[in-house]
């Protein structure tokens, strides 16, 4: 795959065909997003959104599916539900707080008084300022919690789920659900249980479920996301473009925490 399109297929592949425009997260241990050439299992690719161009598309599957796989297959996102997602103008918060308004909840977000508008337009209904409120204080009731932040915020999150609500963190600390999952060995599986035990133990006295989400590759699931895209429903949010050659200053840009949307990096032949 080059550029998004398909250069050569395997004997086995059906489901695409040299010159088709895709777009993919490599699965775990698939080393070469930055490569010009890279080759990718069948059931990892999507075709690409005809509407979205290859800069456009690039920002999408690592964040979209991390969103899809918090919201729709773990937490099962209602009509109805309020659902809050932290740091809504990065770049899982842009596409969940897009998904999570699609699926029909009430969505509040964090983020700073610069990117107000921008969750507001992406359909957040609650908006708070982290550095002038404090969301514990605020929000209350909520069914789900999508948490990108540290342990500190974590903690203060549990707090503002109904009993039986779910907090699902993409920056952890890994649960032994993780760690079954992924088929860790013993003294993995007791180091995941040790990470997570503290936050584990307020959650049950909450009652409230914490579960950690390691976004895996999943062509299906993006194929989902390119229909949505394609009708209008999510649009990725794009903040800076850097060519190959400036990828250390892409990296050095996404370390301050500062972009809005995703950060891409573009490859010429």
């Amino acid at each position: 795959m080059s550029r998004g399109t398909v250069i050569k297929t395997g004997s086995k592949v059906r489901q695409f065909k040299v010159g088709d425009a895709v777009y993919s997260r490599p699965r775990d241990h698939r080393i070469g997003t930055f490569a010009e050439f890279i080759a990718v299992n069948e059931a990892d690719v999507a075709l690409k959104p005809k509407n979205l161009n290859t800069t456009e598309a690039a920002s999408i599957p690592l964040v979209g599916l991390t969103a899809w796989q918090a919201l729709v297959e773990v937490g099962k996102v209602m009509p109805g539900q309020k659902v809050f997602i932290q740091a809504g103008s990065g770049g899982v918060g842009t596409i969940a707080v897009q998904l999570a308004k699609h699926l029909g909840a009430t969505v509040a977000t964090t983020t700073s008084a610069k990117n107000a508008e921008l969750v507001k337009s992406l359909g957040a209904d609650v908006v708070i300022d982290y550095n002038a409120q404090n969301f514990e204080k605020i929000l209350s009731g909520y069914d789900l919690v999508l948490i990108s932040q540290n342990s500190e915020t974590l903690e203060k999150s549990l707090g503002v789920l109904k009993p039986g609500g779910q907090l699902i963190s993409i920056s952890g600390p890994p649960d032994p659900a993780f760690a079954e999952a992924f088929g860790l060995n013993f003294f993995l599986k007791l180091v995941m249980r040790l990470l997570s035990r503290g936050v584990r133990r307020e959650a049950k006295a909450l009652n409230v479920h914490y579960s950690f989400l390691f976004m895996r590759a999943q062509g299906q699931q993006l194929g989902e996301l390119t229909s949505l895209i394609e009708s209008g429903v999510i649009r990725p949010i794009v903040d800076e473009v850097f060519p190959f050659e400036k990828t250390g200053d892409a990296l050095a840009y996404i370390e301050t925490g500062r972009a809005r949307g995703k950060v891409v990096i573009t490859v010429t032949d």
